[in-house]
């Protein structure tokens, strides 16, 4: 019976002693495996570079430029600006106007009857440069309700294309341009005849008429 307990008891003892390797071993790589942790760098981010702009350098300046007088500045300034304005407009008197409407009014009742026509003083600067305004009652009864493109033929038969907006009752695009070409002004009247559904025949009536009148 003695060699069976020696066999179980020699066993017993290799069993433990490869226990004990094995927990020698693993005591050994986590060991290694903590100094090579603390050995090894932590990474750092490494800083950005901030890249200065060189100062510029010193501005040169002739000694002869420098010794003379302050010249003048010719960029913007108001006495520039006023250069550019327009002329100012010119009004005409009480009289040239009166004579100016009369003869237009005496031209309307000589045209068709048959082509309704209506009479357009010129009585201010704005008029002859901005947005030709029609009469309320001329435009409902014979002007289009929608935007339509309009027709304007001078008393040379020349004839100019442009906008009329039905919103606003007036003729806008292409009418300043009509308005500076035929050099129209303060105390000028028209006189429009509807000669198609979009087609205006327009008569010129100068207030500057008035003075080549002999009204002595």
């Amino acid at each position: 019976m003695a060699e069976p307990n020696s066999y179980e008891e020699q066993r017993r003892r290799q069993v433990e002693e490869n226990k004990r390797k094995l927990d020698e071993l693993r005591l050994h790589r986590l060991s290694t495996a903590v100094r090579e942790a603390a050995v090894k760098p932590v990474p750092t981010e490494e800083p950005k570079l901030r890249y200065l702009r060189p100062p510029p350098p010193p501005t040169r300046r002739s000694g002869r430029v420098a010794g003379l007088p302050k010249q003048p500045d010719y960029r913007y300034s108001v006495d520039n600006t006023r250069r550019e304005l327009p002329p100012a407009p010119v009004y005409a008197t009480n009289e040239a106007s009166t004579y100016a409407f009369t003869k237009a009014k005496e031209l309307k009742n000589q045209l068709c009857s048959d082509q309704p026509s209506f009479i357009k003083p010129i009585s201010n600067y704005s008029d002859a440069r901005g947005p030709l305004g029609i009469p309320l009652q001329f435009r409902e009864m014979y002007l289009p309700w929608c935007d339509e493109t309009i027709s304007l033929i001078d008393q040379e038969d020349v004839e100019f294309e442009m906008t009329y907006l039905a919103k606003h009752g007036a003729i806008c695009s292409g009418w300043s341009l009509f308005s500076i070409g035929h050099k129209l002004a303060d105390g000028d009247c028209l006189v429009f005849q509807l000669v198609q559904r979009t087609k205006f025949k327009v008569y010129i009536i100068g207030a500057s008429s008035y003075y080549e009148q002999d009204h002595h």
